[in-house]
């Protein structure tokens, strides 16, 4: 199915420029979400299109670091005040990683995208092999934008992201199951997981014996996604229905990669600084709800913090179960505010944890391995689960003034528990505490 196919270049701008743009509402509010996802009225190449933050940062070659994120001490690509906005032109890994031949251009004409449709940034930074010499099967990926410093941030302290806007670049997407990894992938050994057979394995069991890169090596399945006005004027991704014609979902537009440094600096592709586990700093925390309108609350421990973002997604279901989420490149403007302890600017939970926050709810978090994988990687969801709920409990108590024991059973009789994420090493829950409950 091409773009063409699907909506035409002229038709694509005709429904842009009917959907509400939510630019100048969400920034009149950090909690005040569009009310539906809005698409641009042109490609939003590098500097390009509207520009809601005080600050710009585009994703050049210089300003990337492609499957890792900054180390503690990192030199920053951009300083900012506390409270400043900033605008990130993000770029999405898929359409030029290594299985789908690391060129954009080509990759996405097979679907019917011309070259002036493609990002340029992402041109740019497929093709700099002198820049990111990658390992296909160790690292990373994400492109990762930043760091940003952000003047009066020192260890202790906590960063409050606020997600004012989400502007899809372009009007696709990509969703990819590779490296033999998702809800359903085999074992190391080769055998089936607990609970499916060889058989229920997904994707396909992969070609052995081809090179570092083949998609059949792992069974890679990489399926095109364009965008078009849905139902009721919403943009939707359109799938394939086989003979039965196609399904349609909303897009959701949110970062699936924010956090701050954490790890001290080792070799450039220390493990510790791959993009794919998130960590107590954050990174790849991959939670659908921090679209705009939301804010993530973030434990500094970097002089300035050190924020970075990448990873953008224009929808994703919980769980992302196949490996990525419908994958695609954004423009995200954040605002970057410093909290200290004792100001109630943040949650309690924060200054040890990440937090979400909606308009609506509360995101207690909880992570299986939040220390980075230091003492061997651990991706038990059901340790997950337990910090979500001691992170809820901690809330409740300490910034709700529950009783400890009641506010358990507050969770147990009304609070939602939900998987984040199975398929990033790390694996995480998070709880959706109402806020008109209170």
């Amino acid at each position: 199915m091409s773009v063409s196919q699907t909506y035409g270049r002229r038709n694509f701008l005709r429904v842009a420029a009917a959907l509400t743009s939510a630019g100048g509402a969400v920034l009149a509010g950090a909690h005040r979400a569009a009310a539906s996802p809005t698409l641009p009225k042109e490609i939003l190449q590098p500097r390009k299109g509207p520009i809601h933050g005080r600050h710009y940062l585009p994703s050049t070659t210089e300003q990337v670091t492609w499957g890792y994120v900054p180390a503690l001490g990192s030199e920053p690509v951009l300083r900012i005040r506390s409270g400043d906005t900033v605008t990130v032109d993000t770029v999405s890994h898929e359409g030029i990683l290594e299985d789908q031949g690391r060129d954009p251009v080509a990759y996405f004409a097979r679907h019917g995208v011309p070259r002036s449709d493609v990002l340029q940034d992402a041109i740019a930074i497929a093709r700099d092999y002198d820049r990111t010499p990658r390992d296909f099967d160790l690292d990373g990926p994400h492109v990762v934008t930043g760091p940003i410093h952000v003047a009066g941030a020192r260890p202790g302290d906590v960063l409050k992201v606020e997600m004012l806007s989400m502007l899809p670049r372009v009007p696709y997407g990509v969703v990819s199951s590779r490296h033999g990894k998702g809800a359903l992938a085999r074992q190391a050994n080769g055998g089936a997981p607990d609970g499916i057979t060889l058989e229920e394995v997904m994707p396909p069991v992969a070609t052995d014996g081809r090179p570092t890169g083949d998609p059949l090596r792992y069974g890679n399945v990489s399926v095109f996604t364009p965008v078009r006005r849905g139902r009721k004027g919403v943009a939707s991704g359109v799938l394939k229905r086989g003979r039965k014609g196609e399904v349609t979902f909303p897009l959701n537009p949110f970062m699936g990669v924010m956090g701050v440094a954490f790890a001290e600096a080792g070799r450039p592709t220390d493990p510790l600084l791959n993009s794919i586990p998130p960590t107590l700093g954050g990174g790849n925390i991959d939670i659908a709800h921090l679209g705009a309108g939301a804010t993530f609350y973030l434990p500094v421990f970097a002089e300035g913090a050190l924020f970075y973002t990448g990873d953008p997604h224009h929808a994703m279901g919980g769980g992302e179960v196949a490996l990525t989420a419908m994958e695609g490149s954004l423009r995200a403007t954040f605002r970057l505010t410093v909290c200290k302890k004792g100001s109630g600017d943040a949650p309690s939970v924060a200054f040890r944890y990440p937090f979400g926050e909606t308009e609506d709810a509360w995101l207690p978090i909880g992570l299986s391995d939040p220390d980075g994988s230091r003492n061997g990687q651990v991706n038990d969801l059901d340790v997950a689960m337990r910090r979500a709920v001691v992170n809820a409990l901690d809330f409740l108590e300490h910034d709700q003034g529950m009783d400890r024991a009641v506010a358990y059973a507050y969770l147990s009789a009304a609070t939602d528990f939900e998987i984040s994420q199975v398929v990033d090493r790390t694996t995480g829950v998070h709880g959706l505490i109402r806020k008109e409950h209170f």
